[in-house]
């Protein structure tokens, strides 16, 4: 903590966007094999072009100084995370002031064992309160850290300090990336002004489509009021107000038990796998194949979801080839209006429903 306030982050030098680059992380069970560069030639060519430009443009040194920071930090972030990319990973939200001996923190520590209990990983911002029961939980060879510099508040928590697995980032644009990018859940307890804009942020990317779908809790401490406050709000002003849909509700849950928070998390991954569009139609990944009973329910249920056409299964599309680990997966196939995200959320439980 004394160093963020005798450095200025912005004349640090590259290395030390992340907290330790000397050792590689160790790969996962599941290992990525890397795309190979012919593959992503064109995007190569198009960032050279596009560096070409920036310096043909006489873009201002400043904003050169925000571009090449932030690919430094994607850069690093992105080696950091690849061996851990198939390891399902909770990303867990709350406050940096939150003390050992107050509720909300033992509702963290809980969920964080509980969670790597299942196999899962933590990834918190890697400071105090909320983030450090998290990791404490979570143990440290289950946990991630998306650490920010900040001139006061916040070095890492001592279960995540030094680790490969940390990442120290300037930004707080694309730690919020990273955040949301690399876990299958997201878990807020109590927080502050970041907290309530990471979870409103984590909302409004999957009411609009930007991000792929996943289980959002807001968690209480067993006696908390927190988000159930929120709740309320939500359902009297937006609700009611007309300002967000009614199906629009089913993007999170909210909730003061830990139990109940792992089982939405673990439900939502009971049957559904994972998503991807490719053209204009939305593919669903299924770690089985949906009966025909299933079928039947979910055309009668969602058509209205549909630009055209209707619910089908499928092997692997041939678009897919770039991921040969999910090849196997069987799909289920429409033709999306990109519109309905709350009831698309509704869609998967029912697919995960008996």
């Amino acid at each position: 903590q004394m160093e963020h306030k005798q450095i200025d982050p912005e004349h640090l030098p590259p290395e030390a966007i992340g907290e330790c680059e000397l050792e590689r992380p160790q790969p996962a069970d599941e290992p990525i094999t890397a795309m190979p560069v012919s593959e992503s030639s064109d995007l190569f060519d198009e960032m050279r072009s596009t560096i070409a430009k920036l310096e043909k443009d006489r873009t201002a040194r400043g904003d050169l100084k925000i571009l090449s920071r932030t690919l430094l930090e994607l850069r690093y972030a992105f080696k950091v995370f690849r061996p851990y990319r198939r390891r399902r990973k909770v990303t867990i939200f709350g406050s940096a002031r939150t003390k050992p001996d107050q509720p909300d923190y033992q509702t963290a520590v809980k969920l964080g064992r509980e969670m790597a209990d299942h196999g899962w990983m933590v990834i918190t911002g890697a400071g105090g309160g909320i983030m450090e029961a998290g990791h404490v939980g979570a143990g440290k060879e289950a946990s991630m850290g998306l650490n920010i510099m900040l001139p006061f508040e916040q070095g890492a928590n001592h279960v995540i300090e030094g680790d490969p697995k940390l990442v120290t980032m300037k930004y707080f644009f694309t730690r919020k990336l990273m955040f949301v990018k690399e876990c299958s859940a997201v878990v807020c307890c109590a927080g502050g002004f970041g907290t309530l804009d990471e979870a409103l942020e984590t909302l409004t990317l999957m009411q609009t489509g930007k991000q792929t779908m996943l289980p959002l809790v807001l968690l209480d401490s067993p006696e908390g009021s927190y988000w159930k406050d929120l709740g309320t709000f939500i359902d009297k002003q937006l609700l009611e107000g007309g300002m967000i849909s009614p199906e629009d509700v089913a993007l999170y849950r909210i909730t003061n038990d830990v139990d109940v928070a792992i089982d939405e998390i673990l439900t939502f991954y009971r049957r559904y796998h994972s998503m991807r569009y490719v053209r204009d139609r939305l593919v669903f990944r299924l770690k089985e194949t949906l009966s025909d009973e299933k079928m039947d329910e979910i055309r009668s249920q969602f058509s209205d979801i549909l630009v055209d056409g209707t619910f089908e299964q499928s092997k692997a599309l041939a678009e897919e080839a770039g991921e040969p680990d999910l090849a196997g997966l069987p799909r289920l196939v429409f033709h999306f209006n990109r519109r309905s995200l709350g009831k698309l959320r509704r869609l998967i439980n029912t697919i995960n429903a008996d």
